[in-house]
């Protein structure tokens, strides 16, 4: 899973380098959850959890709480989860989920990066049999058997656990993500997340050379130009996770 994981960390920085980026997407969720319920993260439990990622992935207090406030202020914007799955160059596959206010648009905008790309997009769950959803969080530890402990007490299902320089990484079933989060904090007080969210992972990696090398990195970047693009996971080994 170890291996699995590096990959995953770098397909997430190729996929979202820009921060602006990242804030935006970190910023939309935030509106959608403090919209569609109460706008305190003490009164509703969605928002909390969604502030509490973005501030693992280093997101500024100020867009949170613009974000908020926007909600607060009654705009008209509204927004619908849309999941793209297809299949790229080689042997690769792509899952794209979006957030978006214009669901024809966001289609047709996927559409153009699959198809520029000598990719097909697929038909729902064409490809997400292929990968496991997990929850996860990493951070600074390295008591395996303290933090196991804790996480039997607080009766999470947990998939696997490894340390690697004085950092642990922590599998879970996606419905425990928040549980193992409190476990953790009951051990950590303040512990600072360096990943706290849920995932996919395929079961296998490919890699890719030449042609099909390249077609890939231009349906990544052309996808990350998307606005309504949230996350993206995919199942190719990345030179930079080696």
């Amino acid at each position: 899973m170890g291996r699995a994981f590096e990959v995953r960390k770098a397909s997430m920085a190729k996929t979202s380098a820009m921060k602006t980026k990242i804030y935006s997407r970190f910023g939309k969720e935030i509106y959608v959850a403090a919209k569609s319920g109460v706008p305190d993260p003490d009164m509703n439990s969605s928002l909390k959890r969604i502030i509490e990622k973005a501030r693992a992935n280093q997101v500024p207090a100020d867009i949170i709480k613009r974000a908020i406030e926007k909600a607060k202020g009654g705009s008209a914007e509204s927004y619908s989860e849309v999941r793209y799955e297809g299949f790229g160059p080689g042997a690769s596959t792509v899952i794209v989920d979006c957030l978006t206010d214009n669901v024809n648009r966001t289609y047709s905008e996927i559409r153009n990066c699959f198809n520029k790309s000598k990719s097909k997009l697929g038909v729902v769950g064409s490809v997400t049999h292929t990968y496991d959803a997990l929850g996860i969080l990493s951070f600074a530890f390295d008591d395996e058997e303290a933090m196991l402990e804790t996480l039997i007490e607080f009766e999470v299902d947990v998939k696997d656990l490894e340390v690697e320089e004085g950092s642990m990484t922590v599998y879970v079933e996606p419905t425990d993500l928040y549980k193992a989060k409190d476990a953790v904090e009951s051990l950590i007080p303040e512990c600072n997340f360096d990943m706290l969210q849920s995932t996919l992972l395929p079961h296998d990696y490919v890699s890719l050379e030449g042609e099909d090398l390249e077609m890939f990195e231009r349906l990544m970047n052309m996808i990350d130009e998307v606005d309504d693009v949230q996350n993206v996971v995919h199942n190719v080994q990345l030179e930079d996770a080696e």
